[in-house]
Formats: C-alpha cells, structure tokens, sequence
C-alpha cells in the first residue's frame, strides 16, 4: 500500500474516533421517509443506525408510512382524500391507518432484533384533531400535542431504541393520523436533539432544481451542501414561501400549503416535498436542533458518512455556531501551518516557518467545524490604510465547501470595519479566483511601500487589488 494511502486511512481513522467521542451519550432523531423505507437497502440503512447505537448514541426512530397507508387504504377500498397535503378519512379508515403504520414500524423491528438490538413501539405521543380549518373537516387527521418525554427517556436510559408510529392518541384514547414528518420534528425539538435526520430516497438540495441564497456555495454535483438558518430561511423565501408558510412550533401541518402547491404551484411533487424537508429542518435548527442532515437513503452507508465526516453527502440546515471563522490562537500554529505546508511545496504560497507564523498570529484566522481545522487566512496591515490578505490555505477535503470563499470574505469585512482604504492579494496560481470576488489586477508600483521593497521579482506574483471605500 502507498504511504499516501496509509496516511489518507490514519486521517480517516482519527477522525471517526474524534466524532465517536463526541456523540456518545448524544441523542439523535432519525426519519425515514418511506421512499427509503421499501428501498431494498433499508437493511443496510438499520445495521448503520445499529452501529450507531453500539457506539453509545441514543437512537430514536420515526419510520414514514405515508405510500404504505395509501396502498392499505386503495386496496380496501376505503375512500379518503388528501387537502392540503393532509390526509382526510373516516373514522373506519383509522384501524387500517393503524395496520399500516405498525406494519411498517414492524420491518424496523424485525430487522433491529437480526442485529440483536432491543427496540419497542410506545404510544408516547399525545395528539389532538386539526378539526375545521376554513370549511374543511379534517376529521381523524390530527396534529402533535405533546412528547411524554418521561417515558421516552427512560426507554432510551435502558438502552432500547423507541419507535414512534405516525399515530397520536388523544387524552380520551382516541387515536389520530399524524404528520411522520413533523412528528419528527416535535419530537427533535422536545428532547433537544443533537442530530436530526431526514432519509429520504432523493439527495440532498440540488442548486440546479431551486433558486440559491446569494452567498451559499454549490458543489461540482451543484449540491448545496449545506445552509445556516438564515440562508434556509432566505432559500424559502426565494423559493415561494411567504413569511405565513414558514411556520412556527406547534402550528402542524394544516397551517402549511407545500403539498397541493398553492403556495409552490411551480414545482412538481417531488420539489415541494424537499422544500417541506427544508421547512422542517429550518425550524427545528431555528429552536435547539444544532444540525438538521436531509440525506438520500438509497446511498449505502449515507448516515455514517454524514456523522463521521464533515464532507457528508446531502444537505445539512445547522445553527450559526457550526461554521465558525475566529481568531487563530497562538498555540494552533502547528496546526495552520499543516494546513499551508502542501500549498507552500507546491508553490501556491511562500514558505513560512513556525516562528514566522507565530510572530503575526494575530493577524490569523482559522476555520474551525466540530473542532478541528479546515481553513485559514491572515490580514496583515500595512502604513497608509491597507492590508494584505494572505496565507488562504483550506483542507484539501474540504475545498467544495466554499471555507475558502468565506474566510477571504471575512478578511475583507474585517479590514473594511478597521477603516482601511483596500486589501491586495499576491498570487502565481489562483488570480481568477480572486477576479471573481471581485479584486482588479495592478502594478507592484500600487503596493505599500514596506510591501513594494520585498516584492520578489523573481516569483512574479499576480497583485491584485479591492478597493474598500
């Protein structure tokens, strides 16, 4: 074997051990929509979600039944309708919306004891009626109410994974179809999930099917890979949802319209949904959810690749705190300097030692996720109101992400809240990338005069300039 390869499988391992302390004891939500639930790979997607829970994650399972329902009732020819993206029928469609919401909890079951893993199926959830909204009944469709968190917590304390059937009970007993989806959220929102997942038998958001947030970065797939709670919210907004359809906590599904597509009617059902899936995680990452994963479940081993690394494969909605661009602290030297040793030897930047780096720590930033390193930058000011923007390296494996787009842009707010008049860049290899944020080539005659002195002729760098007022 290579020693890059062996080096590429330490780094591997290193950080799946990372993330392994990191989420043990923590709780994470997972839904599978059913589109994953009648995939052939389920039993691959349960022996990782088994994985998981070995490792010492409390696991809580939400299993989508919306198709399997539809089938029972079609095949038993018991009408009902949908208005609103909500399911309409009779109280003697209820035994059969029962049988198959248990029918489909019963696959996880049967697959979870394969792997020799304790799970069980409660009536944890209270619900109430939607009732009358605008001349429509919605009869026994019905809204969460309430998690009884009590004994949801002391299933998970004796190490069993619960499952929860799209199905709610009133106080009387009486028994009411529920939103899988938004159950989901509820319940991520009441035990203040670390994670929630929404599997789903598409990928993530794809750019090319939806207007983009200016600002979010597309991949080579033009995947958006991921988007703050901000940039979710401006994402529906641009994407037909007024304020009204964003929704809050505790409204439930009859005060959205996603599904008929009177709010979306540009989209096909398939668009609307992932728009419902982003309306879910916005909320959910807009109250205590730190990261919200919508992850194609017809990938084999998508939900490990999304805890395990912070490349991931779908898209995540996550609160501010995740993305984080500080100061560089002193004792991080060794650190940035791994991150700007290849692109010194490969001669994007010049070489830099420790006591070079350490000398101007202060003029450093670094991109820090889940607390490691994957980019930094430096603003390195001169006499005259200007600044250099230097020192821009990124993790290799994270390139796609954008981090260096964003420090760079960082580095030029800072220098425009410092007064500075404008910032220049020298460069050999990356001119055009700078062009595109808008820096305009000029002659070394516009550089700083400290700076112009040690300009190296013979390196012949690029300098291009921004101007900030």
């Amino acid at each position: 074997m290579e020693s890059n390869e062996i080096i590429g499988q330490v780094d591997l391992i290193r950080e799946v051990f990372s993330y392994l302390h990191r989420f043990r004891g923590k709780t994470f939500v997972i839904h599978v929509d059913y589109g994953a639930v009648d995939d052939a790979r389920l039993p691959s997607l349960v022996q990782d979600l088994v994985l998981l829970h070995q490792a010492g994650i409390r696991i809580l399972l939400v299993p989508g039944a919306r198709q399997r329902i539809d089938e029972v009732l079609t095949r038993y020819n018991i009408p009902w309708r949908r208005e609103r993206g909500i399911r309409i029928a009779s109280g003697d469609a209820i035994p059969f919306i029962k049988m198959a919401a248990v029918d489909v909890t019963n696959r996880f079951m049967t697959l979870l004891s394969a792997h020799h893993t304790n799970a069980v199926v409660g009536n944890w959830v209270r619900a109430r009626g939607i009732g009358v909204v605008e001349g429509i009944d919605f009869e026994h469709a019905g809204v969460v109410e309430r998690v009884q968190l009590d004994l949801v917590r002391s299933t998970l304390d004796q190490g069993i994974i619960p499952i929860f059937p799209c199905i709610g009970w009133s106080v009387s007993g009486k028994p009411y179809n529920i939103s899988s989806r938004e159950l989901a959220l509820r319940i991520a929102v009441s035990v203040e999930a670390d994670k929630l997942f929404f599997i789903t038998d598409r990928m993530g958001i794809s750019g090319a099917d939806f207007a983009v947030p200016e600002g979010v970065e597309l991949g080579p797939d033009k995947r958006i890979s991921r988007l703050s709670v901000e940039e979710a919210r401006d994402f529906l907004r641009l994407n037909g949802l007024a304020e009204r359809e964003l929704g809050r906590l505790g409204t439930g599904a009859a005060g959205v319209s996603l599904e008929n597509g009177s709010v979306t009617s540009g989209y096909h059902e398939g668009e609307r949904e992932t728009l419902e899936f982003v309306r879910l995680a916005y909320l959910a990452a807009g109250v205590n959810v730190n990261r919200v994963h919508i992850v194609d479940g017809s990938q084999d081993g998508v939900v490990l690749v999304e805890v395990f690394s912070n490349l991931g494969v779908g898209t995540m909605i996550h609160a501010n705190v995740y993305q984080s661009i500080r100061p560089m602290k002193s004792e991080e030297v060794p650190k940035v300097l791994t991150l700007l040793q290849p692109l010194a030897e490969a001669g994007v930047l010049i070489p830099r030692t420790s006591e070079d780096v350490l000398a101007r720590y202060q003029d450093y930033v670094v991109h820090e996720s889940d607390g490691r390193l994957h980019g930094c930058g430096a603003l390195h000011e001169y006499a005259g109101g200007e600044a250099e923007i230097a020192a821009i390296a990124v993790d290799p494996a994270y390139e796609e992400l954008g981090i260096g787009r964003r420090i760079v842009l960082y580095l030029i707010e800072m220098a425009r809240e410092r007064g500075l008049r404008g910032v220049f860049v020298l460069t050999t290899q990356t001119a055009d990338w700078f062009e595109s944020i808008g820096f305009r080539r000029v002659a070394p005659g516009k550089l700083p005069e400290e700076k112009r002195r040690r300009y190296d002729l013979d390196r012949n760098s690029v300098i291009l300039y921004l101007k900030l007022t």
